[in-house]
């Protein structure tokens, strides 16, 4: 059986922070932390030194596996935290050997996306067979989600649920780093295999924006690269539209520049929207074609779209309400989330965030302190109805449950 616990802070010394935030989610672990496996999932903004997080860690708890990634800001029980040196962790201790596992890759792109992935998943089965769901941590710069999940697929079957996030920066779209043990990646992914049968994960997802004007055609594309939009360069095609500089970089252009694709209709009452959104981080040195994180074909459809304010906030409550409803009577013992970078502050005042936050914790918490591990990355590995998707400028929750008593 897995144990989760948690903690956050901004301390600005790296070294000190990762030994605090260990010692405050541990402080209500009863074992021995060289004894028993152990699992820190790590959750950091852009300013902290990497190398002595992950060194600080190792020296806490020598035998632990190790593995994160960047973001834009991190999520707590203690609130959002989106300063330079901002961490969170999740420590998972397993009762015993074989309860969670780990694969990595480096270097996945958009044209490798399925195959580093249906690598790492053979990799993850074999080491541990019991796996009941995945947790997928991946780059935030030109990634096929879709491919990727696609891999996972061909390996544990359409059925297994797969939560997470694409790891971020501080809104540039410039470089993302993920962590395994002592290593820094910067375009890696990481599948973590979670085996404990008595767990559930139960997954919530909403974006509160709408499609303007009318859609645009993708004409050329390869992959996931489009070279056209109703035959014009795509990114200069995409600025005009949005009255910004056709050379503009992407990183500031993401609280903006959101893609709506429309989404099958039967996934529209779960998604409480007909449009599921795309983030653009990487353009092409030229800037003329631009990635999208998933494939998208010749034909289709694209809406320019914006966010609602008023239907951010009632859908987040819908959203809740449909996920204590999949709960039902079981009690949630942790939850991971993601959350767009872009619904930080780049978005919102620090009154209108603590809100939105308060409305995803309360439901769950009921008044306890549940351990909790969010972050703000560029996009979210989240379920609709039973389907593994990924989508952009989401919240996303993934509330680990089990059975009373």
């Amino acid at each position: 059986m897995l144990h989760f616990y948690s903690s956050s802070n901004g301390l600005v010394n790296s070294e000190k922070a990762m030994r605090e935030c260990l010692s405050a989610a541990l402080a209500g672990y009863s074992g021995d932390v060289s004894e028993r496996a152990l699992l820190i999932v790590i959750h950091t903004t852009m300013g902290h030194d990497f190398q002595a997080l992950l060194a600080a860690a190792r020296d806490c708890c020598p035998n632990a596996v190790v593995a994160g990634c960047t973001c834009a800001g991190v999520i707590g029980v203690e609130g959002a935290n989106e300063s330079m040196r901002a961490l969170g962790v999740m420590a998972v201790a397993a009762e015993q050997a074989g309860e969670f596992g780990i694969a990595f890759c480096d270097n996945i792109r958009g044209y490798n996306s399925l195959e580093k992935a249906r690598d790492m998943a053979r990799q993850l089965k074999a080491e541990v067979p019991g796996i009941n769901m995945i947790h997928l941590l991946a780059s935030g710069i030109d990634i096929a989600a879709d491919r990727a999940l696609e891999g996972i697929a061909e390996v544990f079957g359409p059925d297994m649920p797969v939560f997470g996030g694409t790891s971020s920066d501080n809104m540039r779209a410039i470089s993302t780093y993920q962590f395994v043990n002592g290593q820094v990646l910067e375009r890696g992914a990481i599948m973590i295999g979670y085996a404990d049968p008595t767990l559930r994960v139960s997954m919530g997802v909403h974006h509160g924006s709408i499609p303007i004007g009318q859609p645009f055609t993708v004409t050329r594309s390869e992959a996931n690269r489009v070279f056209e939009l109703d035959g014009r360069p795509a990114w200069p095609f995409l600025m005009e539209k949005l009255s910004l500089p056709e050379n503009a970089h992407p990183g500031p252009c993401i609280p903006v520049a959101g893609l709506g694709e429309l989404l099958p209709e039967e996934f529209h009452e779960a998604y409480d929207n007909r449009h599921i959104l795309r983030v653009i981080v990487k353009v092409d040195e030229l800037g003329h074609s631009f990635y999208m994180p998933v494939d998208c074909p010749e034909g289709s459809r694209l809406w320019i779209t914006q966010r609602d304010e008023a239907l951010i906030f009632e859908g987040l409550e819908r959203m809740m309400q449909r996920l204590a409803a999949d709960i039902g009577g079981r009690e949630a013992v942790a939850v991971f989330h993601t959350d767009c970078a872009a619904r930080g502050r780049a978005m919102f005042n620090k009154i209108a965030k603590d809100e939105i936050i308060e409305k995803m914790q309360a439901p769950l918490m009921k008044g306890r302190s549940i351990p909790w591990l969010g972050m703000y990355g560029f996009g979210e590995f989240t379920q609709l109805k039973g389907k593994n998707f990924f989508h952009n400028y989401t919240t996303s929750i993934y509330a680990l449950t089990r059975a009373p008593g």
